[in-house]
C-alpha cells in the first residue's frame, strides 16, 4: 500500500505530463469502447429482429432495401404486391408461417403497420396494458411509440401519408388505441400496429367516390410484403427461386443480406477501431518517455530509497505502479466516455425512430478494456522499470 501511495504521489508530483498520458489513454479506450458497444447492440438487435424469419416476400426491386424496409423498418419498401397473391403463399406446402405486413402511412414519425396478432407473438412480446385490436380502426404501440405520443388506451390519433412523418393528415378515420405493448427491445417498440383493413380503410376512405368506387377498391388490395418462416430447411434452396422466376415478386434471405449489410458497416468500425489503434500507441509510447524521464530525474530519491534499505524490485515495482494508476484512471474515463458517446448516438437514433442503442451495456467483449489499458501501460513501463532495477545505488549517487 505504501508502494502505491508514494507512486500516485510521483505521478501526479508532473501533473501535465500525467493528465496528458491518462487523455490520450482515455481516448484510446473510449473508441474501442464505443466500437464494442455499437457493433455488439447492432448485432444483437439484427439478431432479435431477423430471429424466425427465413425469407421476406415483397415487390420486386433491391432485396436490401425489401430487408431493412420489411424486417428492420429503417427504408421505403419496393411497392405493393397483390393481396391475392401473398393469400396463395399461405398454402404453399414449403411455409410453416406466413404474416403479412401493410406499410403506408405513419403516426409522429413511426410507422403504422398493418399486420396480424401473430406478428406480436413471434417477437414473443406482452402487453403493458389494454388488449389487441378486435377490429379495424384499433391500434397497439409499441413501447417507446406510447412513451414519446403520451397516448394511452381510449385515446385516439389519426395517422399521415407516408412513412416519414409530415404527410397529409387521415383525420377523417382516426385509430383507438386499444393496447400498448411492455418494452421488448425489438423493432415492434417503434411501430403502431393494427389490422391489414385499418390501413386499407383509411385509404380507401379517402379515395373512394362513391360504394361502388369502395367495392372496386376492394378487390383491388394490396399488401407490402410477408414474413415467412420454413417448414424445412431444403425450402431456403427451392422456395426463393419458385418466387423469383414464377412470380412477380421477389424473395430475399435476410442473413445472406444482412452479411452483406454488416460487410459495409465493418469498413466504418474498422477505421474507428485503427483510430483507437493508433491513439493507443501514442499514449504507450507517452507513457514509455515519461517514465523514462521519470527515471532520469529522481536519480536522487531512487538512491536513498536503495540506501535506505529498499530492494530493487521495490524501486522498480514504483515504475509499475505509476503505470497501473494510469491505466485504472483511463480505463475508469474511457469507460465512461465510450457509455456516454454510445448514449448519445442512441439518443440520436431514438429520435429518428431508428435502431434502438442504449448506454450502459456490459457485453462480455468489454472485459478486454482494461487488459488493454493494463497491457499498454505495463509494457510501456517495463524499460524504465528494469533501468531503474539494474543501477545500482552508487551509480545513481554518481549519476548526481
Amino acid at each position: 500500500m505504501k508502494t502505491l501511495a508514494i507512486a500516485w504521489r510521483y505521478l501526479w508530483s508532473r501533473p501535465l505530463a500525467a493528465g496528458l498520458n491518462v487523455l490520450l489513454l482515455s481516448l484510446g479506450l473510449a473508441s474501442m469502447v464505443f466500437v464494442l458497444l455499437v457493433s455488439h447492440q447492432i448485432d444483437q438487435a439484427f439478431k432479435r429482429d431477423l430471429a424466425g424469419i427465413d425469407v421476406v416476400v415483397g415487390a420486386k426491386g433491391s432485396p436490401m432495401q425489401l430487408i431493412l424496409s420489411g424486417v428492420f423498418h429503417l427504408d421505403v419498401p419496393t411497392g405493393n404486391v397483390p393481396l391475392a397473391a401473398i393469400k396463395a403463399l399461405e398454402t404453399h406446402p414449403q411455409v410453416a408461417k406466413l404474416i403479412p405486413i401493410s406499410l403506408g402511412d405513419s403516426f409522429r414519425g413511426f410507422r403504422i403497420v398493418g399486420t396480424t396478432p401473430d406478428y406480436i407473438a413471434h417477437y414473443q412480446a406482452e402487453l403493458a396494458q389494454g388488449r389487441l385490436w378486435s377490429s379495424p380502426m384499433q391500434a397497439v404501440l409499441g413501447a417507446q411509440v406510447a412513451r414519446q405520443s403520451g397516448l394511452k388506451v381510449g385515446d385516439h390519433f389519426a395517422g399521415s401519408h407516408g412513412l416519414a412523418g409530415g404527410g397529409a393528415s387521415h383525420g377523417q378515420t382516426p385509430y383507438t388505441v386499444s393496447g400498448v405493448l411492455a418494452a421488448s427491445d425489438s423493432v415492434l417498440d417503434r411501430l403502431v400496429l393494427t389490422a391489414p383493413e385499418s390501413v386499407w380503410q383509411v385509404h380507401e376512405s379517402d379515395t373512394a367516390l362513391d360504394e361502388e368506387d369502395r367495392r372496386l377498391l376492394e378487390g383491388e388490395r394490396e399488401l407490402t410484403l410477408a414474413l415467412i418462416q420454413y417448414k424445412t430447411p431444403l425450402a431456403a434452396v427451392t422456395f426463393p427461386r419458385f418466387i423469383n422466376t414464377t412470380t412477380e415478386m421477389q424473395a430475399a434471405a435476410p442473413a445472406l443480406e444482412i452479411t452483406r449489410l454488416l460487410g459495409l458497416v465493418g469498413v466504418g468500425t474498422d477505421v474507428l477501431r485503427a483510430l483507437a489503434v493508433v491513439l493507443l500507441l501514442t499514449a504507450g509510447l507517452s507513457v514509455f518517455i515519461a517514465l523514462w524521464s521519470a527515471v532520469r530525474e529522481r536519480c536522487t530519491d531512487l538512491a536513498l530509497l536503495r540506501m535506505l534499505g529498499a530492494p530493487p524490485g521495490k524501486v522498480a515495482a514504483l515504475l509499475l505502479c505509476e503505470a497501473l494508476w494510469l491505466a485504472l484512471l483511463a480505463t475508469v474515463l474511457g469507460v465512461l466516455a465510450g457509455q456516454g458517446l454510445t448514449a448519445l448516438i442512441g439518443w440520436t437514433l431514438q429520435l429518428e425512430k431508428s435502431l434502438l442503442i442504449s448506454a450502459w451495456s456490459w457485453p462480455v467483449e468489454l472485459l478486454s478494456v482494461p487488459l488493454l489499458a493494463l497491457f499498454v501501460a505495463l509494457f510501456s513501463a517495463l524499460l524504465p522499470a528494469w533501468e531503474a532495477y539494474r543501477v545500482s545505488a552508487f551509480e545513481l549517487l554518481q549519476s548526481r
